[in-house]
């Protein structure tokens, strides 16, 4: 390990910064990159009625379509920073892209679920290579000052946007040609970004380094051991054998897993970022809102279009609302950070999460979108713009600049990870809750929709304790 003060060594010439005239160019390209990572999150979430009637899934094997691009994603992400630390983050980028192109073809092609749920995989591999280097190569093609801070604040706001668009544009796809098309799009978006990318950007200086395979490895299969067991269980009950498997298989993966990151020289979990109370809190935090609130994006969608009787499209502007005001309050969070401190405005956004959710779990049938979504859906916009820029400046403040891409990379693998597993947990209960269920299709969707509704008040309301009890909320020095 090199001393702080000695400076990186690199490998292969770095390119001269880009004109300024071609900067405009530059984020677009950059941030179109990011944003496909963002659309294709949610993109197949109104398709997934059409997949399962097209392709045959089980109620509760459906949720693998997003699991199994989220668990990829998630799982490597740390590692897909460090192959751009290694071998330059343009060169990763392009190489993240095709992948992701080429698998979102494999995958609209798909014609029977095996093969769709593999290629969703591919896809987050390439998701892993393509989110780390988006964000270092803003920084490497944007100066110093005004263009730079621009540049920032499109990029953060893709984030967002990109969620929200990928429900609208999976809708129109779904209803207008095809569920295959939320995934066929991402074709000749690749090919052109792969083509645009070697042209415009300037690529980063290599850093010679290690590739933690061990830990991605362990990692990686250990979470997804835990899923595959939950939503056993969701089929097969507590006493299934294959989930009891699963169960022990994640426990000694997740385990060795720590083994491997403490014994690491470049472990990509550095475990001391959790030795700050503050940013142990807010790492914990970061995985359980998402795990409340990602099973409740994946029941709505169903309740929208297999109860309320929704299109796809319409099912996709059903959560506009929760977008709008998000967006709205994420403006207002720096203002009542300055004036109250993290650690209310936190306490007071994830508490509207638990307060949406219980509403949620009160859901019954007969239950319209206007009495019983929507205002579960503006507290739900509400509470998530108040917590999460909260959690971020709680992880990153009072960090080193030397960790300060490991804690940010790994606040992103937290809140992936903690979105799939909780999911996973949902579809548990719903799965448990619907199997001896009697009644009209829509009558059990609703009646199993309403207690995953109410576990994931469950898991957003341990996120309240730990705000209150664990995190303190101390200001940055």
């Amino acid at each position: 390990m090199s001393t702080p003060s000695a400076p990186p060594t690199t490998t292969g010439a770095r390119s001269a910064p880009p004109h300024p005239a071609r900067l405009g160019t530059v984020l677009l390209v950059i941030v179109t990159a990011y944003l496909m990572v963002g659309v294709d999150s949610t993109v197949v979430n109104v398709a997934l009625p059409d997949i399962q009637q097209g392709l045959r899934f089980s109620g509760t094997g459906l949720s693998w379509v997003l699991n199994a691009y989220t668990l990829a994603f998630g799982g490597l992400l740390l590692l897909g920073g460090r192959v751009g630390d290694i071998l330059g983050r343009r060169r990763t980028l392009t190489a993240g892209v095709l992948l992701f192109a080429l698998s979102s073809l494999l995958g609209g092609l798909a014609t029977e679920g095996g093969w769709l749920l593999a290629a969703r995989a591919l896809q987050g591999v390439g998701a892993a290579l393509i989110a780390p280097s988006t964000l270092a190569l803003i920084t490497t093609n944007f100066p110093e000052g005004p263009r730079r801070h621009h540049a920032l604040s499109v990029y953060a706001s893709m984030g967002g946007i990109g969620g929200s668009l990928g429900l609208v544009l999976g809708g129109m796809l779904t209803s207008w040609v095809s569920w295959r098309w939320a995934l066929l799009i991402n074709v000749p978006i690749g090919l052109g970004l792969a083509l645009t990318l070697p042209r415009f950007v300037t690529e980063t200086p290599r850093h010679p380094g290690r590739f933690d395979v061990a830990g991605a490895l362990t990692g990686t299969a250990g979470t997804t051991s835990l899923v595959y067991a939950f939503i056993r269980v969701s089929e097969g009950g507590w006493s299934d054998g294959q989930a009891l498997l699963g169960f022990g298989a994640a426990a000694t993966l997740l385990a060795g897993f720590l083994l491997v990151e403490a014994r690491a020289g470049q472990p990509i979990m550095p475990l001391r970022l959790f030795a700050d109370r503050d940013r142990a809190g807010g790492y914990l935090s970061i995985m359980l809102l998402p795990a409340g609130m990602f099973g409740a994006f994946y029941f709505l969608t169903l309740v929208g279009q297999q109860a309320l009787g929704f299109s796809p499209l319409r099912a996709g502007f059903a959560f506009l609302p929760l977008t709008l005001v998000m967006f709205t309050t994420v403006r207002l969070v720096p203002r009542l950070l300055a004036r109250f401190g993290t650690r209310p405005v936190l306490l007071t956004g994830t508490t509207l999460i638990t307060v949406a959710s219980v509403w949620l779990w009160r859901l019954r049938p007969g239950d319209g979108y206007a009495a019983g979504l929507l205002g579960p859906l503006l507290l739900m916009g509400l509470g998530v713009g108040l917590s999460f820029m909260p959690l971020n400046a709680t992880i990153l403040a009072r960090i080193e600049p030397r960790e300060a891409g490991a804690a940010s990379g790994l606040l992103q693998t937290l809140q992936w990870l903690g979105g799939t597993v909780g999911l996973s947990v949902l579809v548990t209960v719903y799965g448990t809750a619907t199997r001896h269920a009697t009644g009209s299709p829509a009558d059990i969707l609703v009646h199993g929709a309403s207690r995953a509704f109410g576990a994931g008040a469950l898991i957003t309301l341990t996120a309240v304790l730990v705000a209150g009890f664990v995190i303190q909320g101390r200001r940055r020095r």
